[in-house]
C-alpha cells in the first residue's frame, strides 16, 4: 500500500508538471505574454524566453533544497509544503499569469514546486524499503511520470471545448492539493503504523 501511495501522488503531482512543461509556449500565446519584453535581474527577455530560462533554475534549485529540508523536518511534511505551494502557485498564475512580469514569476513557482519530485520520492522510496534494491524500488516509482506523460495530451482537448486553460489549472490546483493531503493525512500516519510493525 505505501508503494502505491507513493505512485498516485507521483502521478498526479508530475501530471500538472509534465503538462506546464508540454503546453507553456501555449499558454503563453494564449495569455498574450510570450513575446512580451520584461526586464528583471538586469536582463531583458521576452516573457517566454525569460520564464524558460528562470524556472530551469528554479526547479533545479528545489531539488537539492526540498531533499535538504526533508532531512530535518520529514519527508510527508516537506511533500505537503511542496505540494501545497504547487497548488497555490498554479492557482496565482491562473488569476495573475496574463501579466508579463508575473507570468515569469509564477511559472518559475511553479516549476520550483515541482522540482522535488526528484529528491523527495527516492529518498522517500529509500526510506521506507531500505537501500538493498534503492535503484530498482526507486525506478518502479519513477514509472509514475511515465504514466503521468500520457495524461499530458488531455489538455489539448479541454482547451478547445472551453476556450481557455482555466479547467487544466483547476485540475492542475486538485491533483496538487490531493497529493498534499494524501502525503500529511495518509501516507504519514500510514508509514508510522507501517514502522511500529517493523
Amino acid at each position: 500500500p505505501l508503494f502505491w501511495l507513493l505512485f498516485v501522488m507521483s502521478l498526479l503531482v508530475t501530471a500538472a508538471g509534465l503538462t506546464f512543461t508540454a503546453n507553456l509556449a501555449g499558454i503563453a500565446r494564449n495569455f498574450g505574454v510570450a513575446g512580451v519584453p520584461v526586464s528583471m535581474l538586469g536582463l531583458t527577455l521576452p516573457a517566454l524566453t525569460f520564464a524558460l530560462t528562470f524556472d530551469r533554475v528554479t526547479n533545479g534549485i528545489a531539488r537539492p533544497l526540498c531533499g535538504w529540508l526533508s532531512d530535518y523536518v520529514g519527508r510527508e511534511s516537506t511533500m505537503f509544503f511542496a505540494f501545497a505551494l504547487g497548488a497555490f502557485s498554479i492557482l496565482a498564475f491562473a488569476r495573475w499569469g496574463d501579466e508579463p512580469m508575473m507570468f515569469v514569476l509564477l511559472v518559475s513557482l511553479v516549476f520550483f514546486a515541482w522540482g522535488e519530485v526528484a529528491s523527495l520520492f527516492p529518498a522517500t522510496c529509500t526510506d521506507y524499503f531500505g537501500s538493498g534494491y534503492a535503484t530498482t524500488n526507486a525506478g518502479m516509482l519513477h514509472t509514475a511520470k511515465g504514466f503521468a506523460a500520457l495524461l499530458v495530451p488531455l489538455a489539448n482537448p479541454l482547451v478547445r471545448s472551453t476556450g481557455d486553460w482555466q479547467i487544466v489549472f483547476a485540475l492542475a490546483v486538485g491533483a496538487n492539493a490531493v497529493a498534499a493531503l494524501l502525503g500529511i493525512a495518509v501516507l504519514r500516519p500510514m508509514r508510522s503504523a507501517w514502522l511500529r510493525r517493523e
